[in-house]
């Protein structure tokens, strides 16, 4: 009954729409998290304890990742003859392990996500054509990447650790991942919550690596983004002025977060609207998370979400992440969640066939002209 009662709060205020629209908001991609199983064995064996599925299970997605994907994008179809599409809110950038690791300064040194992906396709058959199938996927509109931050660490710890010469961090980049390491724990805030910070000096440099991160997303996907969700969804309230002046028009944002101003934690509620300074907020108010708990049924909870979000006339914005359809380090872990993928995806063109499938950035565009 509470999670009945929480769903039909979260679809209260904002804005509204007869059309039945169904995205799926989906963070990670094009970000190098776990490297392979040999990697993980590795640091498992070296006493790191991996840290949640995102440790386990999580790694750039290769080609039968995105094959797969879209086999089951491409099986269903809208009232507009449209096939499903992701919004995968996407990086640029990841670690060069090579040249961080022989690094004079001791800071990280970054490479752009197509970069990260020609040199796994020169070394593994599983990423050999990868990059050239996520270029497809764009080009038949199955994905429509949005801007997910320039690298998804908190540079700050990063630096820190490596010019500490932390043992647990310098072990991860040999074995080409990053994943949570005891040195990280140390820390206030989770390493992957890229903006979060300890003051002002930290926040001041953020707009030079957003505006940095924006540049090269247009460069490595070639499309403009229109969407922001940053890492973690740490966002300084500092910055929120800010943000309507970067090429963006919306910021995607969940229900409800705290979030720190002048010292002190705020919770704050959003709904989906223009806002006076012209920057959308899309609000997330579907969760899908088909791996998270294999004894729990992501289906069913997914589509009494989606029915209460249509009763209050809201779009369905299904929140997910890449772990769920990720299968380099297990395929069983892919395979459950394509599986619940497909199960969703059929159960609601069957439910609502008038339903149609949009990506983020569609969505912020019909808020914003609507409010014009």
């Amino acid at each position: 009954m509470k999670q009945r009662i929480f769903d039909h709060i979260k679809n209260l205020g904002g804005w509204t729409t007869n059309r039945k629209l169904i995205l799926f908001s989906v963070d990670d991609y094009g970000s190098v998290r776990l490297h392979s199983a040999q990697a993980l064995s590795n640091l498992t064996q070296a006493g790191i304890t991996p840290q949640k599925r995102f440790d386990q299970l999580d790694s750039l997605e290769n080609r039968t990742d995105l094959e797969e994907l879209f086999s089951i994008l491409r099986s269903v179809r809208d009232k507009k003859n449209n096939p499903a599409v992701f919004t995968p809110y996407a990086l640029p950038c990841n670690i060069d392990f090579d040249a961080t690791l022989a690094s004079p300064s001791n800071t990280c040194i970054l490479e752009s996500t197509a970069e990260t992906f020609k040199k796994l396709a020169a070394i593994e058959e599983e990423y050999k054509g990868a990059w050239e199938c996520w270029q497809e996927g764009i080009e038949e509109g199955l994905m429509a990447p949005e801007f997910h931050g320039r690298e998804h660490f908190n540079l700050d710890i990063f630096n820190e650790l490596l010019a500490n010469q932390d043992p647990g961090l310098l072990l991860a980049l040999r074995n080409r991942s990053y994943i949570t390491v005891p040195g990280h724990r140390n820390f206030a805030f989770a390493w992957t919550a890229a903006f979060a910070n300890r003051g002002e000096d930290e926040v001041r440099r953020f707009p030079e690596i957003i505006l940095d991160g924006l540049k090269r997303f247009e460069e490595v996907y070639q499309t403009k983004p229109m969407v922001f969700t940053p890492p973690a969804q740490q966002f300084p309230v500092a910055l929120d002025n800010e943000a309507p002046h970067w090429p963006i028009i919306a910021m995607d944002r969940p229900f409800m977060i705290k979030r720190e101003s002048k010292g002190r934690s705020k919770k704050y509620r959003f709904t989906q609207k223009k806002l006076d300074n012209g920057l959308v907020h899309i609000v997330r108010n579907v969760v899908f998370e088909p791996t998270r708990n294999p004894n729990f049924n992501a289906e069913d909870f997914a589509m009494r979400q989606i029915e209460v979000a249509f009763r209050l006339k809201k779009p369905a914005n299904i929140s997910s992440h890449r772990v769920n359809f990720s299968g380099h380090i297990s395929p069983e872990n892919r395979a459950l969640g394509l599986a619940a993928l497909k199960g969703l995806l059929h159960r609601i063109v069957a439910r609502w066939p008038e339903v149609e499938f949009v990506s983020a950035g569609e969505l912020a565009k019909m808020i914003a002209s609507e409010n014009e």
